[in-house]
């Protein structure tokens, strides 16, 4: 008897599916593995560059990302020398150990919050414990697009998305596209099928 994979769907905005804490992960298994792998083609599908378990409903303290070697900052950081190179990446139980540098805005979009964009202020640089997934630790500094985007993805882990972290001006500027977001999302149980 063939083992049935759960059918995973992309959570929207609105829904309280991503205002819930994911829980750390504790067994590190082939299930696991599936599970990243899943989120990796998603993640392709959907045009993105990184994806939290939480997007798919499942709250698990698990990321993935896609970054490109062309974001590498000049000069880049450890991180990004170590990390870009193995793209795309899995990391489990991501926790931002330390923030440095100078807090700079970026416009953001995220596959939870489709088609809207807003200006996010962010630390440049960050400091990163996390596991792959065999359990093994990991400890890196990194800028640019890869430590913004792993910032993007530990917050939702935390409840949050960066509809969470825009100024009141910047949120005004966006809030009708996000109750229309809201209204759309409601009529599908602020749920989008994921075609892979």
């Amino acid at each position: 008897m063939f083992k049935k994979h759960p059918r995973y769907m992309l959570q929207t905005y609105g829904g309280e599916t991503l205002k819930k804490i994911s829980e750390p992960v504790c067994v590190f298994d082939r299930e696991l593995g599936d599970l990243a792998r899943f989120m990796i083609k998603a993640t392709h599908a959907l045009n993105g560059i990184g994806l939290a378990a939480v997007q798919i409903g499942v709250h698990k303290r698990l990321i993935v990302l896609d970054i490109p070697q062309s974001s590498m900052g000049n000069p880049p950081t450890p991180g990004e020398l170590q990390l870009l190179p193995q793209m795309p990446l899995a990391l489990v139980n991501p926790r931002i150990v330390e923030f440095g540098g100078a807090v700079t805005a970026c416009d953001e979009g995220c596959l939870s919050v489709p088609e809207i964009y807003a200006e996010v202020m962010r630390p440049q640089l960050i400091k990163v414990q996390a596991q792959d997934l065999n359990g093994n630790e990991l400890e890196f500094e990194c800028g640019g697009l890869l430590a913004r985007c792993i910032q993007h993805e530990v917050d939702h882990l935390d409840g949050l998305t960066f509809i969470d972290r825009l100024t009141p001006e910047v949120r005004s500027s966006v809030d009708r596209e996000l109750k229309d977001l809201d209204r759309r999302g409601k009529k599908f149980n602020y749920q989008r099928n994921i075609k892979i």
